[in-house]
């Protein structure tokens, strides 16, 4: 896990370091990816947050999600992550960034300058179990209507993110 985080300014320029519980406790804006793999069928890899993390337990995510280590360029962390996270890795892509402030749990807050990346995997992950609880491949239109009926399962950015992947059509 990563002890401290990236601090950055509204266009994504490093202003500096920060541990990264207090930057969630504080809600500092801070630079973190959000990876989503689909397979040939199109459909989405979901991983379900272990309930020891400290935010966001047991709630079912995309892909994979994290933040660069200080120093470490966004395009090396995203790969170092997804294969220490779930055991694989692909080519990925990045469809856009954004930034989002999300209210967690216990006094915490996501507040993220988010690079999003997808990528096409068609086999089976391998799980970090310290990390993820559980996966699944979901259709499409499946996690839209589960999203909707069950918002609480998920993650504030996967919501906010899968919106914007639909609105754009980037899958």
């Amino acid at each position: 896990m990563e002890e401290k985080v990236i601090l950055v300014d509204k266009n994504d320029t490093k202003i500096g370091t920060e541990e990264k519980i207090k930057t969630h406790k504080e809600g500092k804006l801070h630079r973190a990816f959000s990876i989503f793999i689909f397979n040939l069928k199109g459909e989405l890899l979901l991983q379900k947050r272990v309930n020891t993390k400290y935010h966001t337990p047991g709630l079912w995510t995309n892909t994979c999600c994290s933040h660069p280590r200080p120093g470490e360029l966004l395009e090396k962390a995203i790969h170092r992550r997804l294969i220490e996270e779930m055991g694989i890795d692909c080519e990925l892509k990045k469809i856009f960034s954004f930034i989002y402030k999300a209210t967690l749990k216990n006094n915490l807050f996501e507040h993220e300058y988010d690079h999003v990346f997808i990528g096409k995997f068609d086999g089976e992950p391998n799980p970090d179990l310290t990390e993820v609880d559980d996966y699944k491949w979901i259709s499409i239109d499946e996690l839209e209507k589960d999203i909707n009926k069950n918002p609480k399962k998920y993650t504030p950015w996967l919501r906010i993110i899968f919106k914007k992947i639909l609105r754009f059509k980037l899958i």
